[in-house]
């Protein structure tokens, strides 16, 4: 692809610079930066069909926020330059949070390589990959100049001996109960989840340091009614956690960090424990808290993966109000507050809830084209189908639907699920999306009611603090205009 710069552009169209960048701001134009950081590059390509079109009609401005962590393709996302399908089921979802969060490459490195400890009170969960630097093709909508493809070359999707893809390791280490925090920890790499499929980890696992603010948490989940959303107690969990940190206000990288770390710890293990984890792993720890059986190794595999694909996903709803919230310097618990506050709506996290509630409804297979017909009457949206983004169907729902049917080939959810599936098809209605694999997880698994939103929010921590550290960085307030449509102003 030819890349020119801002006057040969702005030559090409016949407008002022000024013109070029309005037109960035409203998105009708992609923009990348030069090696030097300094000059703006236009896709010649774009330049000249935008020429033939004519000049785009007035309209009110898109908002457009240059962010390099997560840039969205055809049918999946990229963390910084990474496909996503390639992570899942293959990279720990700790080594993929300090992914987006740092940027690293000494993240993708086998444990032995990073022996430095952070303010975190551990040592960074790394990966077994060739790394982020490896060459890919093809091109993301969402990232100009980036080179991508479906699979990383050599990275973290590769099928190499020892990678990621490589069916050994599982938790880190295996908890004993009594209550949150108390563990015996096994040596990394090793524990109870190991078997064909598990996740290779390495690092040390996350905790939340000092306990005090985690008893807090704990606490305050006793005076909350029993039947509670996990959703509803995982905001009571970050404002109890912020109000017990002293310092939450310091907002450099390494610190917001290193408060990830210990804010995901201490939401996982202020819920309420169903089971006993079987190692120390974030995905081992939430699933003790979402279901009362324990996690065959092949469940646990989806469960991690679902984590990874979830962690980040451009400027969706949340980590806009998120984005906004940190653009005021508000700091990384009140972020993570404002975040969830947004994820819980039908239209964006809370889907996998309505989802699980449909496949619920549905008994038997043979009940699917009723259950859907009844919504379609009542002129209801089908939970967890569609995506605004991806409208050739959710690479992200593809994949985690895969490895719940892997991971439980026989079950009775699996069938009820395929049953929707067919149906929404016989109708010609949107693709499933990750909402809906989230639910199958969770019908599948036996959790509890809401699981799907709470693996989702966790996950969208990781995710949330990246573009907080942008924002903290950036320095300006994200302040919107609106186009005003009321009474004439006297």
């Amino acid at each position: 692809m030819e890349w020119i710069d801002a006057a040969t552009a702005a030559e090409r169209l016949g407008v002022k610079p000024a013109t070029l960048y309005a037109y960035v701001s409203r998105g009708v134009l992609r923009r990348r930066h030069g090696e030097d950081g300094r000059r703006s590059l236009f896709s010649a390509e774009e330049i000249e069909r935008l020429a033939r079109r004519g000049r785009p009609r007035s309209q009110p401005p898109e908002l457009v926020i240059e962010s390099s962590v997560t840039a969205l393709g055809v049918d999946r996302p990229y963390y910084r330059g990474i496909d996503v399908l390639g992570l899942a089921a293959t990279v720990s979802f700790e080594t993929v949070a300090e992914w987006l969060w740092t940027g690293d490459p000494a993240v993708w490195r086998p444990p032995a390589d990073v022996t430095s400890e952070d303010d975190g009170g551990v040592a960074r969960r790394a990966g077994r990959a060739a790394g982020p630097g490896a060459k890919v093709s093809g091109k993301p909508d969402g990232g100009p100049g980036a080179k991508m493809s479906g699979k990383p070359s050599g990275g973290p999707g590769a099928s190499t001996g020892g990678g990621p893809g490589a069916s050994t390791g599982g938790g880190p280490g295996a908890s004993t109960g009594g209550g949150p925090g108390a563990s015996t920890r096994r040596e990394p790499g090793k524990g109870p989840g190991d078997g064909p499929g598990a996740v290779r980890r390495g690092g040390q696992p996350w905790w939340c340091e000092p306990e005090e603010g985690l008893r807090a948490a704990v606490t305050a989940q006793r005076g909350l009614p029993d039947d509670l959303l996990p959703l509803d107690r995982l905001q009571v969990i970050t404002t109890v956690l912020g109000a017990s940190d002293t310092l939450r206000y310091q907002l450099d990288r390494d610190s917001v960090t290193a408060t990830g770390r210990r804010l995901i710890a201490g939401l996982v293990d202020a819920l309420p424990p169903l089971s006993d984890p079987q190692g120390d792993s974030i995905a081992e720890r939430l699933w003790s808290r979402l279901c009362p059986q324990p996690a065959t190794p092949a469940l646990l595999t989806a469960m991690e993966a679902a984590l990874v694909l979830l962690a980040d996903h451009e400027l969706a709803a949340s980590t806009l109000a998120a984005r906004v919230a940190a653009s005021a310097k508000a700091d990384p618990y009140a972020v993570v507050l404002t975040g969830l506050g947004v994820l819980g709506g039908p239209l964006h996290g809370g889907a996998s809830y309505g989802a699980e509630r449909l496949l619920a409804e549905i008994a038997e297979p043979r009940h699917a084209a009723r259950a859907i017909a009844e919504r379609v009457r009542r002129g209801e949206r089908i939970p967890g189908f569609g995506h605004s983004v991806y409208k050739n169907g959710d690479g992200r729902g593809a994949t985690l639907l895969d490895l719940v049917k892997q991971a439980a080939p026989g079950h009775g959810r699996i069938a009820a699920g395929e049953a929707v599936l067919a149906e929404m098809r016989r109708r010609r209605l949107p693709d499933r999306n990750v909402d809906f694999a989230l639910a199958t997880l969770s019908a599948v698994s036996g959790m509890v009611p809401g699981a799907g939103e709470a693996i989702f929010a966790v996950a969208r921590v990781a995710g949330w603090l990246a573009h907080a550290m942008e924002e903290y960085e950036r320095g300006a307030l994200l302040r919107l205009r609106a186009s005003y449509t009321g009474p004439p102003i006297a």
